[in-house]
Order: C-alpha cells, then sequence, then structure tokens
C-alpha cells in the first residue's frame, strides 16, 4: 500500500515499505513515522500486541532506517494524512547511524552539499510535488489547447539569447552550444504544425548570483503561428491562471506545509495588467528608482513593479535594443518591440518573456547583421521567412521562477532537485 491511498484500506491489513521519519515512545508504546514518498504514516506500536523482539527493535529504529512495517490501517484524525497503522510486523532493511540531516538548523551550505539526502525532508518533499503538479498542468493545458509537444535541440550551432550566456562545446570539430531556449526551433516546427511547444533543460552562462538565476533551468515554450502579441498575452493569462488553480486544487497539504498563503493565489484570476515600458518607467522614477528610459530591468526593478499589483502584471513594448534580434519592431513606434514580459506578484518578477516574432525576411536580416550574428548559421531560420511567413508569436516560462512563486520561496535554489549554480555543480 503507497500511504497517499491510506483512505481506500481502511480496515485492512496492509504493508507500507518506507524509511523512518521521526519516532517516539513512552513506555508500552511507540510511535514511529514512516514516509514512503507519496506521505507519512503515523504507526502505531503497542508492546502486548507484537513479538518482544519487534517491540525491541522499534526501539532502536533511527532516522532514514529503512523498513517494511504492516498492521491494520485506522482513521485518525490528529494522525498525518487522517489514517494511521496500528502495527503487527515490521522488517527492518537496514538499520542507519549517523544521519546528517537532523532536525536542528542547518546552513545553507551544508544543505546543498547534502542535497541528495535534503530531498527527504517534509519542506522539499512538498517543494517538489508542487513544482510536479506546475508542469503537468503546463503540459496539460497545452495539449488540451490544440499544441503539438515538439521537441527541440539541446545541441544548437545557433545562438538565441546572446552569444555572451553561451556554454560551449566541441562538436566533432565544429562549435556547438548548449541550448539557452528551444524557441528558434519552435518558430520552424510552428510552421508546419500551427501550434506547438517544447519543453526541457535550458543552460544560461550568466555569472549572476542572485536568487532568481540558474545556469541550468527547465523551460516550456509555446509558439503559435498567425498570432500577435497581445494575442499571444491572451493565452499566457489562460495558462498562469490554470496552472495556479491546479496547483490549488491539488496540492493543498503541500501548500499548508510549506505554510503558504494560498489567498494570494487566489487572485490570481484573469485579465492581468498591461502596462506599457514609458509607465513602467515612470513607476520606477517615482519610487526613487534612477533608471532611465532605454534600460533593461533587472530583479530589483520588476520587484517594485510587481508590488504594485496583486496579480501577474504585463510589461510591454520594450526598447528594441534591448530585446533578441528576431522580436518584431513595433511599426507604430521603431524604437520599440511588440513583446512582453511577465512579472508575477508579491516581488517575484519575470516568470514569462514573449513576443511576436520578426516575419520580415530583410528586417530579420538586417537585425541579424546588427547583433554581429552570422548571417550562414541562420540561413535556416531565414528561410522561415522567406517561404510562407506568417505572423507568429510565443512565449517561455521558467519552471523554477514559478515554483519560486507558487511556493513563495526566497531562492530558486530549493525549485529544482539538483540546482546548478554558479558556483555549485556538486552533487
Amino acid at each position: 500500500m503507497y500511504i497517499d491511498k491510506a483512505s481506500e484500506f481502511a480496515g485492512q491489513v496492509q504493508q507500507v515499505n518506507g524509511w523512518v521519519y521521526d519516532t517516539r515512545s513512552s513506555g508500552k508504546i511507540a510511535f514511529v513515522l514512516v514516509r514512503d514518498g507519496t506521505g507519512i504514516m503515523q504507526c502505531v506500536v503497542v508492546r502486548n500486541e507484537v513479538d518482544e523482539a519487534t517491540f525491541d527493535t522499534v526501539r532502536r529504529l533511527t532516522q532514514e532506517t529503512s523498513l517494511s512495517i504492516s498492521g491494520t490501517i485506522h482513521a485518525e484524525e490528529r494522525a498525518p494524512g487522517g489514517y494511521e497503522m496500528h502495527v503487527r510486523a515490521m522488517e527492518v532493511h537496514q538499520l542507519t547511524s549517523g544521519y546528517p540531516i537532523t532536525p536542528k538548523e542547518h546552513g545553507v551550505d551544508f544543505l546543498m552539499s547534502n542535497r541528495h539526502l535534503w530531498l527527504r525532508s517534509k519542506r522539499q518533499w512538498a517543494i517538489m510535488r508542487i513544482r510536479a503538479t506546475i508542469i503537468k498542468s503546463a503540459r496539460d493545458f497545452l495539449d488540451d489547447h490544440g499544441f503539438l509537444l515538439v521537441d527541440a535541440p539541446i545541441l544548437s550551432a545557433n545562438a538565441c539569447e546572446g552569444s555572451s550566456t553561451l556554454f560551449s562545446t566541441d562538436y566533432f570539430g565544429t562549435p556547438a552550444y548548449l541550448s539557452q531556449s528551444g524557441q528558434l526551433y519552435n518558430e520552424a516546427t510552428a510552421m508546419a504544425f500551427g501550434r506547438v511547444y517544447c519543453f526541457g533543460p535550458t543552460f544560461r552562462a550568466e555569472k549572476s548570483k542572485t536568487r532568481r538565476h540558474l545556469t541550468e533551468f527547465w523551460m516550456v515554450e509555446p509558439e503559435m503561428a498567425y498570432c500577435d502579441w497581445s494575442q499571444n498575452c491572451d493565452v499566457q493569462e489562460q495558462f498562469v491562471t490554470y496552472i495556479v488553480r491546479k496547483v490549488l486544487e491539488q496540492r493543498s497539504e503541500e501548500l499548508a506545509i510549506i505554510e503558504r498563503d494560498t489567498s494570494l493565489l487566489e487572485k490570481v484570476v484573469t485579465p492581468f495588467p498591461r502596462v506599457p515600458y514609458d509607465e513602467a518607467v515612470q513607476i520606477l522614477q517615482k519610487a526613487g528608482s534612477s533608471i532611465q528610459w532605454g534600460d533593461d530591468f533587472g530583479g530589483d526593478e520588476e520587484t517594485i513593479i510587481s508590488n504594485q499589483f496583486e496579480r501577474p502584471v504585463f510589461v510591454h513594448g520594450y526598447p528594441k535594443s534591448i530585446k533578441a534580434f528576431y522580436m518584431k519592431v513595433n511599426p507604430n513606434n521603431q524604437q520599440t518591440a511588440l513583446c512582453a514580459d511577465l512579472l508575477a506578484p508579491e516581488g517575484y518578477g519575470e516568470i514569462i518573456g514573449g513576443g511576436q516574432r520578426e516575419d520580415d525576411c530583410d528586417m530579420l536580416l538586417s537585425r541579424v547583421h546588427a547583433e554581429g550574428l552570422s548571417e550562414a548559421d541562420y540561413q535556416w531560420y531565414l528561410d522561415l521567412r522567406r517561404y510562407g511567413s506568417v505572423p507568429h508569436s510565443g512565449f517561455g516560462l521558467g519552471i523554477e521562477r514559478t515554483v519560486a512563486w507558487v511556493c513563495k520561496l526566497p531562492h530558486v535554489r530549493e525549485t529544482v532537485p539538483f540546482p546548478r549554480l554558479l558556483e555549485k555543480i556538486y552533487p
């Protein structure tokens, strides 16, 4: 039996295979908290209901001892999950000693060095389960709204988000790079299938130590043919509200474990505010920022803006000079691009970047040259504008930043099982 299915087996004798989370005893009765990956169950061991050897073993159990334990399942509202086991027998597979992560306080460096064990804690368990629901909800929404999953390569000859943050490698004598985004390939597949998305790891060699940055992170990236930047924002609103709603519906226990104020998540409803870049600069300047028109926003600026709203907020119409070469220039203002970033509330900043792509071949070629990129490397990308070009748009949602916001975590290092940071690649 898996612990999260205990309600289906009330009154029955069942076996749980797991690990000891905690123990306590008082005279003739002992309580063993056992986790199996799906939940935690209180197992009650009464001295006169088991043989003497079993009771003696119970009193010697240590944290993370692996065991199989069997008994009758009973409803008990005071127990974790509302059910407990009245133990009849137990088999210990390994009695541990010296488990390094104890209930006492540990420093971040220690916990990160023991990330492979830290994942067993109740808080990390809850975060990873919320992460799984965010990912599943993202894919369910796209699958149910006509998007086709089409995988993009991890190794590429092209830069997508700027050559300064590329991880390079040798590909049989040819330079290659770890993917910064699947977007360029998504544009190709969107011209074949209409609505597509890719989902996978992406890499940025950013020498950043902020609470929002990882060098390896996961993105889900939809792309849509015959879609302008505003329609793209409409899809993002529906997408994000769906994800948040599913987490609230399916992960109430986990949200309670991490003590998340769900009333704030319940305010995530459409429509989301849409703030022009010009207005955002004014908001920042009134808040005391020295930012000027033409500057990009960093974490501090995004925090100030997002704190003005209870829901995610779009900032759109950034200067084209600070956006990628493929962003379509605003025909009504040649200094700006038809793009939008979605900033999460509560100071979490950008979780989505997106916009309309340049669909004119000559315009795109001029941007390639202006960025100092190799025209030869982008011939295949330019072909998409030569043969049946259409208005198209897309976006990328960063999983780790979304998990950080939904869980209200202080740092993205807790949002992924094994985070890759500037100075951290172990374990």
